[in-house]
């Protein structure tokens, strides 16, 4: 582990700590994005953790600035993916973006001073971004016009900035997809009422339409031709934080349940000390060290040909494991473990949320099914029983 990693990690541990965990409940009682705190998570570098050094970035490869979620979820893993969504576009932003829009936004995105997120699912088409209606009118004069809408915007009302994918023609396909900065102030952007989410209200989400929105084409950040490629790259970044930040909820989980069980007492002992409670538990703790090892291979494998395939491995395997250690641990408190006082209820609400995001840990399936056919096809045949009555010559037909 490199000094700096080991430090942002460090800071990330404290804001978990000393800044999500003591308040959370209070953002969610209020509704309302804590822009203090994440005003703190900028001072403290977790903002900008892949953006070059040059632009005020901590110039973090992938696989290391992932690692931070895990932090950041032993607090809150809502609070953790909005980080890391804004993280994403920011990368997108200092990597990809033209000078003039770096000039602009580089710095204030990298201190968290203004904040980023990413809208690509439309409400018609959820897991299928082909089925794409919002456009991009090219003009004469180094502008584009844009219309359409959008759903699942996170920091919806409280990003100052979203990287948004649009097409720029009627054809089928995805050659005409570009992504674009769309500034939150920009005449004619607009949001619906925010969708209800009772374990995580702080962190606002909704719809965003797009009415004739002029946005300057120094804002383009993938040009046309690249926009869905661009965009499936940053959901399996996403994927791997969100079995990232996973981890740190189960970590959270399984601490709440030792600190209980290793003082409630009840049948002449304490719960830590039954065989029962200590093989839930252990179970717990064995899919954590799994979840760990997983996304921590899945994030070295970002970039790669590989890294699709691990990103999905990484994404049904750990927020599964997640549910279940949240439960788990929910079980071990008995009764107690219902209140909200413990918080595993928001916990185990937050771990069902990280399924489904940036694609529902059945998209992960099919994606690995995929991966799963095109190995048998390079594999040897192996001799399938016929059926009564069946001859090579109807076989080979079928």
């Amino acid at each position: 582990m490199s000094d700096k990693l080991d430090a942002i990690l460090a800071a990330a541990h404290t804001h978990a700590t000393d800044v999500i965990a003591p308040n959370v409940d209070a953002w969610n009682a209020a509704k309302s994005w804590p822009r203090d705190a994440s005003n703190k998570a900028g001072a403290a570098g977790l903002t900008g953790l892949y953006a070059p050094e040059e632009w005020g970035g901590q110039g973090l490869p992938l696989s290391e600035g992932i690692q931070v979620y895990e932090q950041l979820g032993l607090g809150d893993g809502a609070y953790a993916f909005a980080l890391s969504m804004h993280n994403i576009c920011t990368f997108a932003g200092c990597g990809y973006g033209t000078e003039a829009f770096k000039e602009k936004w580089a710095r204030d995105l990298t201190s968290g001073r203004k904040l980023a997120n990413f809208a690509l699912t439309e409400p018609q088409s959820g897991s299928d971004p082909m089925k794409m209606y919002t456009r991009a009118t090219i003009n004469g004069d180094g502008t584009w016009t844009i219309s359409g809408s959008k759903a699942w915007v996170s920091l919806a009302t409280e990003a100052d900035v979203y990287f948004t994918v649009v097409k720029t023609s009627d054809a089928p396909g995805h050659k005409d997809m570009a992504m674009i900065a769309i500034p939150a102030d920009a005449p004619g952007i607009s949001f619906g009422p925010l969708y209800d989410t009772p374990s995580y209200n702080f962190l606002p989400m909704s719809e965003m339409y797009l009415d004739k929105v002029v946005v300057s084409e120094d804002n383009i950040i993938l040009p046309i031709g690249q926009g869905l490629q661009g965009a499936l790259m940053a959901i399996d970044i996403a994927r791997v934080s969100i079995a990232s930040g996973c981890c740190g909820l189960m970590q959270a989980a399984l601490d709440t349940a030792l600190s209980y069980s290793k003082n409630r007492k009840m049948f002449g002992g304490k719960n830590l000390d039954l065989d029962g409670i200590q093989w839930m538990l252990g179970e717990v703790a064995t899919d954590l060290e799994a979840s760990k090892l997983l996304y921590r291979k899945a994030a070295e494998a970002l970039g790669t040909p590989e890294g699709p395939l691990m990103a999905a491995h990484a994404k049904r395997f750990v927020p599964d494991a997640a549910v279940k250690a949240a439960n788990t641990c929910t079980q071990v408190l008995g009764g107690m473990g219902l209140l909200q006082t413990y918080g595993l209820d928001r916990l185990s609400r937050l771990a069902q949320m990280l399924r489904i995001v940036d694609g529902t840990t059945e998209i992960s399936r099919v994606v690995i099914g995929r991966a799963l056919q095109k190995r048998a096809a390079s594999l040897p045949d192996l001799t399938v029983p016929r059926g009564f009555g069946e001859t090579e010559e109807a076989v080979a037909a079928e």
